[in-house]
């Protein structure tokens, strides 16, 4: 009996503690906006319209899992810490009846809504459970069916949001459509964004098929055509891990965004791969012009599209410029890519003169005569800083030699040096007018940047039958350098001319003419800039001697 007596004493202690705990977690959410409540079983019902119930029997469930109860939500804090102090007796002989009987308690009733458990019966226990660590809790289980995903770290602010994916599927019927399918997102009034979404694919599929398209055929398409497809591009690129907190719905709909207001301020037709490049480029601190990245991304292209499915053209509107469109026409017809231009001027006046207007008229016009699809952009700025900003929604540069970089310092403050060497895609060097571009010299030393070069040559002797010459320049190890370059070609069963012969600029200019090369496929400037200053820079030569187009990779 006595030791009954000291049993309640002791947990009439430890009510009084949980309870300053209690009052200190009341204190910690005032401070910090987060709530502490559990939540209301018959609100979370009435919010997600939980209908469907089914007995699981007697389950050991995890302790943290539970995150609300039916009648009693107001009386404990989220972690089961006791609010009321008229709770005194009731929760001590609980915590005392544990003490005096070894084999435990009977199981608690809870229902299950997807992850989480909410007490129908025991919430006295589960306070004691939670103040004593346990991990897990005997339970009898009634499953309550949700179409929403409920995990513990629901809160109730976030029942605003999941009460309206809930409308939103009663309304849409996606989950018996699309069973995989998960569009949670943490913010309320994204759903009305996603209807509209819907609603646009739907007219736009009707204009298409010319057909009235139903409700249901427009919403699997757009989830199969456009939803799920930027969503795998989200997972691709791990675009997560820089916005904590959010969903994949909430990126789908902000690249969506993002990508509409690149088109609307640029006219250019953008695919949502390149948004989502344009995302990591941000984040990730210029990881995409790192060498390598722009080929590791297109691996899979290479075999299934395009290379090189939009170019950028810069156009000054002097005659340099306008060849250097002609040669894109070629490059756009070959892949069947899209022709992004941009005139870039100095001020916005200039932006808004009818010079500059004069001048996307001619390039629109000379796309049409050419069966492309074409737009330019008029953007006000410095020509190489827009250069590169714009380089990453394309994936080719191609650039007139008007000034190329000279040898020595001179070289380092060039323009066209500064876009070569920054750019995250492939820069095309145009010294002279359209060529066909079939006739190929590669320069392969086996650098990092020279096997981005043997990638683009690989596709393009493959795809365009471009006529392939490898040059290596002697060395101790230039054989095994070019074999580097042999075996791949030969993977690819591309048949090649293999050329060793002195490792110089001139030498390559020589073979280039022996071979009436009409393209040259080259790595980009090397990092030692000392050495590039004194014996000179292999790009830099090209650029000033070649009169065939040089295509720089880096």
């Amino acid at each position: 009996m006595e030791s009954r007596t000291d049993n309640f004493r002791q947990a009439v202690q430890d009510f009084h503690q949980a309870r300053q705990r209690a009052a200190f977690e009341e204190i910690l959410a005032r401070m910090t906006g987060k709530s502490n409540q559990l939540l209301s079983y018959e609100e979370v019902a009435q919010k997600l319209k939980l209908q469907a119930r089914a007995e699981r029997g007697i389950q050991t469930i995890p302790v943290k899992a539970i995150v609300g109860s039916v009648g009693r939500y107001t009386d404990f804090t989220r972690t089961f810490l006791p609010r009321q102090a008229v709770d005194e007796d009731r929760w001590a002989r609980v915590k005392a009846s544990l003490d005096d009987n070894p084999t435990g308690w009977p199981p608690i009733e809870v229902y299950k809504v997807g992850e989480v458990y909410f007490v129908l019966d025991g919430n006295h226990r589960v306070s004691i459970a939670r103040q004593e660590g346990w991990e897990t809790i005997e339970a009898r289980v009634i499953e309550v069916k949700t179409n929403v995903p409920l995990t513990p770290d629901v809160s109730p602010d976030d029942l605003i949001v999941k009460a309206e994916y809930a409308d939103f599927l009663d309304e849409t019927q996606l989950h018996t459509l699309r069973p995989e399918a998960d569009l949670s997102v943490s913010i309320p009034g994204q759903y009305d964004k996603l209807r509209e979404y819907i609603q646009v694919h739907r007219y736009y599929m009707g204009i298409d098929f010319q057909r009235d398209i139903s409700y249901e055929e427009a919403l699997t398409h757009w989830y199969d055509t456009e939803y799920l497809p930027l969503v795998n591009i989200i997972r691709e690129r791990g675009l997560l891990r820089w916005f904590p907190g959010r969903t994949e719905t909430d990126l789908y709909l902000w690249l969506s965004e993002h990508r509409a207001a690149l088109q609307e301020e640029l006219g250019w037709q953008l695919r949502p791969d390149v948004v989502a490049d344009v995302i990591v480029q941000e984040q990730a601190g210029g990881s995409l012009d790192k060498t390598g990245a722009w080929r590791q991304a297109r691996l899979i292209d290479r075999y299934t599209e395009h290379l090189f499915q939009d170019i950028l053209v810069p156009i000054s509107g002097e005659v340099e410029g306008w060849r250097a469109l002609q040669q894109a026409i070629l490059v756009a017809q070959r892949e069947g890519a899209k022709l992004n231009g941009l005139h870039i001027v100095p001020d916005e006046k200039q932006a808004a003169s009818p010079k500059a207007q004069q001048v996307k008229e001619k390039f629109l016009a000379m796309c049409q005569e050419a069966n492309i699809q074409g737009a330019l952009a008029i953007e006000v700025g410095e020509p190489a800083k827009k250069i590169l900003e714009r380089a990453i929604l394309t994936d080719l540069v191609m650039l007139k030699i008007v000034y190329p970089p000279g040898s020595g310092l001179s070289g380092l403050a060039s323009p066209l040096r500064a876009i070569i060497s920054r750019s995250p895609r492939p820069v095309l060097a145009l010294p002279t007018g359209a060529t066909n571009l079939d006739r190929a010299i590669l320069a392969f030393d086996g650098s990092a940047k020279s096997k981005e070069a043997l990638f683009v040559a690989a596709y393009l002797a493959e795809q365009w039958k471009t006529a392939l010459v490898v040059y290596t320049g002697e060395g101790t190890h230039a054989a095994e350098t070019q074999k580097i370059a042999r075996e791949y070609l030969e993977l690819h069963e591309i048949q090649a001319k293999y050329v060793l012969a002195k490792a110089s600029p001139e030498t390559l200019q020589r073979i280039a003419t022996e071979h009436q090369a009409n393209l040259i496929l080259m790595g980009g400037y090397g990092s030692a800039i000392l050495k590039e200053v004194t014996l000179g820079s292999w790009v830099n030569y090209m650029l000033r001697e070649q009169s065939a187009p040089v295509l720089i990779c880096r």
